[in-house]
């Protein structure tokens, strides 16, 4: 029998563990990238093996990179659709303080990025304090370019990670496991761009691999900022300091 590691609070919200459990099993459908088993979910614990780390190299990154580009292609019925066995939003974040993550259906990329990401974190930062009224005319700005398709490239919605980045890839002696989805239908780029912002093992190795498997659309490099805006204002909501005006820089940018 596997070691195991039970994940556990009796904080986090109504179904914070069934939401992380149905992100798992839906990503792990997709037969890609690996991703950790759920071996049981109640309402106040989720139990996963105990996974033991090891280094990564440029091989093993090479693999992640095919993998997820397998895992983005099993597709998602739309942009914003949650994984199969899930209804309602979801969540983002840390598990001392999940922040709520607008779920449903969109058919196209800006729209869904512009109303459902940008949008409910410029309101509550807006309610914390985090963001003045010129900040919050910023990111209004980028929400309405993206929703008139500016930044569109007209791919499918793909199977996300959607909190992809380096803390959320366990590096093991049999490859890379997924852990603590956020995931949804969404643009493939994402999880890229996430994993980009805060460091990954060979990333130059992880991206080539998966651009073999499956191309990124043209242009793909100066849109990597474009969907680093979103993790960017969940820190700036979160941890405030610095994050607020990358946050906001980067907006601007494509506002």
């Amino acid at each position: 029998m596997p070691r195991r590691y039970r994940k556990t609070s009796d904080a986090a919200p109504d179904g914070y563990f069934a939401w992380e459990a149905a992100g798992l099993r839906w990503l792990g459908s997709a037969g890609g990238a690996g991703v950790v088993d759920v071996l049981d979910v109640g309402p106040t614990h989720l139990e996963l093996p105990l996974l033991e780390s090891a280094p990564a190299g440029p091989a093993e990154a090479e693999a992640l990179g095919r993998g997820l580009a397998r895992t983005h292609a099993a597709g998602a019925p739309a942009y914003g659709s949650a994984p199969q066995g899930w209804t309602g939003d979801g969540w983002l974040g840390p598990l001392s303080e999940p922040l709520p993550l607008r779920l449903g259906a969109w058919d196209a990329w800006g729209a869904f990025y512009g109303e459902a990401r940008v949008l409910p974190l410029a309101r509550l930062g807006r309610d914390r304090g985090t963001f003045d009224s010129a900040a919050v005319a910023v990111l209004e700005r980028l929400a309405a370019t993206l929703s008139g398709g500016a930044h569109d490239t007209a791919e499918p919605p793909a199977r996300l990670h959607g909190d992809l980045w380096s803390g959320n890839v366990v590096w093991t002696r049999t490859g890379a496991v997924l852990i603590d989805p956020a995931a949804h239908g969404g643009h493939r780029e994402a999880d890229l761009a996430m994993l980009a912002l805060f460091g990954a093992p060979c990333l130059d190795r992880l991206v080539a691999a998966y651009q073999e498997e499956s191309p990124l659309a043209d242009g793909w490099r100066d849109r990597v900022l474009l969907h680093q805006v979103h993790p960017l204002l969940v820190h700036a909501v979160l941890f405030g300091g610095s994050y607020v005006r990358q946050a906001l820089d980067a907006a601007a940018r494509f506002a």
